[in-house]
């Protein structure tokens, strides 16, 4: 299992790059962004580690790019650890976000997890559907009749194919995070930025949702 870690301090860019190689993964690293981005198209690695504040292209925009052409699971290690940072983290694409400073055995675990989550689904394969929509889980592909595919990422994938096997009921913020994340990884926060990304793609107005609607104080439930 190959890992990119991104990030600007050599000395902690090193620490972590200990850590990964003990874990038995193998390691690249890069010190800026543009380095990140162009390491990642050539060696595509299994998981990214990623700074937010980084010479030449922020972390964010490294993860926009990397989201444009891949799932590949990028989790975010930065200084920076206001709710709006993480928010900001997740919205973009990211699937975990971690604040320096951190306990190396937790960031092992959490990539674990990342990847884990990530394989379960690569290895899922068939259709699921519910009314006028249609998840291809092989391609991360939403089909909604009369209209165009719409390309999911991994995780709004996963969300989708939850809210369709448990059309019209009421899934609780709970419920959501432990199937999507696992208890110990995700949260309301993180939940609500992959809802938001998800109304963007299926709703005709993101903020009027009419499919994937809200139960204030409980959770999510898809209507069709």
């Amino acid at each position: 299992m190959r890992a990119l870690v991104v990030d600007d301090d050599l000395a902690l860019a090193d620490v972590v790059s200990f850590t990964l190689r003990r874990a038995g993964y193998e390691v690249l690293v890069a010190h800026d962004g543009a380095t990140a981005l162009q390491m990642f198209e050539e060696e595509r690695p299994d998981i990214l580690i990623l700074d937010i504040n980084l010479p030449k292209m922020t972390g964010l925009q490294v993860c926009q790019r990397v989201r444009a052409m891949s799932d590949t699971p990028i989790i975010f290690l930065s200084v920076l650890g206001s709710e709006d940072d993480v928010v900001q983290g997740l919205k973009l694409g990211g699937d975990d976000y971690i604040v320096k400073p951190f306990s190396p055995r937790q960031l092992v675990a959490r990539m674990e997890a990342v990847l884990r989550r990530s394989t379960d689904h690569a290895d899922q394969l068939g259709i699921v559907s519910s009314g006028d929509l249609e998840l291809d889980l092989s391609r991360n592909r939403l089909s909604l009749a009369g209209g165009q595919g719409i390309q999911l990422t991994r995780l709004e994938c996963r969300l989708m194919e939850i809210l369709l096997l448990n059309r019209g009921q009421v899934l609780t913020f709970d419920t959501l995070i432990n199937a999507i994340w696992g208890p110990a990884s995700g949260d309301r926060t993180a939940l609500k930025q992959l809802i938001y990304r998800l109304r963007r793609k299926i709703e005709i107005d993101a903020g009027k949702p009419e499919l994937l609607v809200s139960i204030p104080s409980i959770g999510y439930s898809l209507s069709i």
